[in-house]
């Protein structure tokens, strides 16, 4: 999927009751300062969205949130994660179905239920066949539901009357605070795309650009439809009415206006159940990946490439639960929503403090961690504010995920996480071993279609040296010229012609390119020979009595005939060092394979 498909796949799971049923009974609430409301949600999904954005564009992975929540705070946690919001968007995705009764009801009588699992079954088949497929059938509904609601902005517009907003907050500031936390759910939608991340192209710039797009937009849209609604319909016709914005239009354009509005609802909720299906079957998938439930969920379709047990699995769930009364399970489902974005921001404090090297977004949430503390205040706020009802409802689920984790997950799944990697830091314990770094540097590879080259597994198996005291040039190019001849040369030249030619080879010129920074590079006599060593040296290698002491050298050392490979060589090192953040991760690196990976992702051309 391309930035259009994210866009349409993540507007199109927002805009459903959100904005279609909720704002009559949010304005009984609030009265017209409802407005303010939805900007008031819309502004607290920003901080867990744009922490989100972050942890998508690190990691690219099937599942979405579950994912991050495992390598960030191990796989109890993350089985809780990844079964509840697989079921929580499962249930809001049957709602969107059931959701078109009172609209369908407006354009023809038939059974709803009869019509609900109809497209629930056309979009299973839609998703198996294909998520290209699926996004296009998105992409086309979101569009012109899209149309609609901006034809409804302009032509309500005129039709305002101002005398509808006084008084504005009848029923006081408190009650339009807890109204942002019942239309909070309109904004949940938005991290399905998370879920999807894997088959989208260039994830680490497209997901979090496609995000940000579509909360402005749906935002902005949200604001003037309410506003255009609060406007031309009184408190007595908008309140609790579950069919606003069909009324609204009716108002201003008669009944063609309230069937083009239905049509536009029917489309929403068609979108959300599209957009369901599609998120909430990677959850099961990824969790199959790491043993954590039965994997035979997690089995891809030969032909389509699609995860069709996951998608049929997650179908039937949406054909039982939509027969059932989904009040109470849709704002249950909610709150483990609005759970996710708290884990979103905590996922992002973890894995930045615990300093886990290969964590390497390519869009960094900003205001941290600020953005993190305020979002994970107010969002808990917001659970508060739903009822106790909800959060014992929240606690029951969270208490069936850790049963799953306990009795299945827990014997057949064992995983490094960033937590563990923070707690390394503060106690200075060993407690990692370095998978999680591992497997993040192969994500790294695959999000930026990174094949290696000659350069690539020369650093791979080069020589490394990991100095703590302070050295002279001297005594630093005994020991380079003692490793390269027994490591990296195959012994073509004795250590003592290749330690006189180094210091040759500085009495020449010297070989400090920039303050803490040197790469030394000799030619030598033989042929087909071409070697790298890699050394850091805390306290610093001292080059000149005048200049800064050396923490990172890069020893290049060959034959004549590598001549060519040896500026390759030169120009990929000159490219990698150019990275502003590149001392610092050098410095920061835990152990020898922490170095090489520094050098490894750093960004070049590769040959």
């Amino acid at each position: 999927m391309g930035l259009i498909d994210v866009f349409a796949l993540a507007t199109g799971a927002m805009v459903s009751s959100g904005i279609f049923i909720l704002p009559g009974l949010a304005h009984a609430q609030a009265g017209p300062a409802v407005v303010v409301s939805y900007l008031l949600a819309a502004l607290i999904a920003v901080t867990g969205m744009l922490s989100q954005a972050e942890l998508v564009s690190a990691m690219p992975r099937a599942g979405g949130t579950y994912f991050y929540v495992t390598r960030t705070m191990g796989p109890a946690v993350g089985t809780v994660d990844g079964l509840l919001t697989w079921f929580s968007l499962t249930l809001k995705s049957a709602f969107a179905l059931v959701g078109m009764a009172a609209f369908t009801r407006l354009v023809v009588d038939i059974d709803i239920h009869l019509i609900a699992a109809g497209f629930c079954l056309v979009f299973v088949l839609i998703n198996i066949l294909g998520v290209k497929e699926a996004g296009k059938v998105q992409l086309i509904m979101v569009t012109g539901l899209l149309g609609i609601m901006i034809f409804y902005v302009v032509r309500g517009l005129p039709a305002v009357d101002v005398h509808h907003f006084v008084p504005f907050a009848p029923y006081g500031v408190t009650k339009v605070l807890s109204t942002a936390g019942l239309v909070f759910v309109a904004f949940g939608g938005l991290l399905k795309v998370a879920s999807v991340a894997e088959e989208v192209r260039e994830p680490g710039r497209v997901v979090p650009l496609g995000m940000i797009l579509s909360l402005l937009t749906v935002s902005i849209l949200y604001g003037l439809i309410v506003f255009v609604t609060s406007g031309v319909l009184g408190s007595a016709e908008l309140d609790h009415s579950l069919t606003p914005i069909s009324d609204g239009a009716a108002a201003f354009m008669g009944r063609g206006g309230r069937i083009a509005l239905s049509i536009a609802a029917i489309l929403a909720f068609v979108s959300t159940a599209n957009a369901g299906i599609m998120a909430a079957s990677r959850y099961p998938l990824a969790l199959s990946r790491d043993g954590l439930i039965p994997q035979a969920m997690g089995r891809i379709n030969d032909r389509f490439k699609t995860p069709h047990v996951a998608i049929l699995v997650t179908g039937a769930l949406m054909l039982a639960v939509m027969f059932l009364d989904l009040t109470v399970l849709v704002k249950a489902a909610s709150a483990v929503l609005i759970l996710t974005y708290i884990f979103a921001c905590l996922s992002v404090i973890i894995l930045r403090e615990s300093r886990v090297e290969n964590y390497r977004p390519r869009y960094r949430a900003p205001l941290y961690p600020w953005l993190q503390a305020v979002g994970i205040i107010c969002l808990l706020l917001l659970l508060v504010e739903m009822g106790t009802e909800i959060l014992w409802t929240s606690l029951a689920l969270v208490g069936a995920g850790l049963f799953a984790y306990w009795f299945y997950g827990r014997i057949r799944a064992g995983r490094e996480y960033a937590l563990l990697h923070l707690i390394e830091r503060i106690t200075d314990r060993a407690l990692v071993d370095g998978t999680l770094e591992n497997e993040l540097k192969e994500i790294i590879r695959e999000r930026d279609n990174i094949v290696k080259d000659r350069f690539d597994h020369l650093v791979e198996q080069c020589p490394v040296l990991d100095i703590e005291d302070s050295m002279s040039k001297d005594d630093f190019f005994r020991l380079v010229a003692e490793k390269m001849a027994s490591f990296s040369l195959e012994r073509c030249i004795l250590p003592a012609v290749l330690h006189a030619e180094m210091l040759g080879r500085e009495r020449e010129s010297h070989t400090v390119i920039a303050p803490g920074l040197a790469v030394p590079h000799v030619v030598i006599d033989g042929k087909k020979s071409f070697g790298i060593l890699m050394a850091r040296c805390r306290e610093g290698i001292v080059f000149a009595e005048d200049e800064p002491p050396v923490t990172a050298v890069f020893v290049l050392v060959g034959t004549a005939d590598e001549r060519n490979y040896h500026l390759r060589a030169l120009s990929a090192i000159a490219q990698v060092v150019q990275d502003p953040h590149f001392m610092k991760r050098w410095m920061q690196a835990k152990n020898e394979q922490s170095l090489r990976d520094v050098v490894l992702l750093g960004e070049r051309r590769r040959n």
